[in-house]
């Protein structure tokens, strides 16, 4: 059976925020640790029927590209959850939520430039 290991490693500040962030993983085409910005993991606990989660951020992140993040976050969810159960309704939902966010996010830009 194969086997496949993602590490993050988190550098932190006097305030324990994230100063820098790097990972790696064995099936990435590229070894060796690699810069981010921001990470999001999911994890589903079998045992208590809910999500946890970890969202860190470096101050290098900025407004506009955490919101990027999200909205192409929210669109890989729309595809997986149209893979993992079939449902077009909630996959199109999800994806509309991500064209009137992109939208928003376009004209906040416009706005501000």
């Amino acid at each position: 059976m194969k086997k496949s290991d993602i590490n993050f490693q988190i550098e932190l500040d006097d305030n324990n925020l994230p100063k820098a962030i790097q990972w790696d993983a064995s099936d990435k085409e590229s070894g060796g640790m690699e810069s981010t910005k921001s990470i999001s993991v999911n994890v589903w606990d079998n045992l208590n029927h809910a999500t946890l989660r970890i969202d860190l951020w470096t101050e290098e992140m900025s407004v506009v590209e955490m919101k990027r993040f999200y909205i192409d976050i929210l669109g890989g969810m729309a595809q997986t959850i149209l893979n993992s159960t079939g449902d077009e309704y909630f996959s199109e939902e999800m994806k509309e939520l991500c064209d009137r966010l992109v939208k928003h996010v376009n004209e906040e830009n416009k706005r501000n430039s």
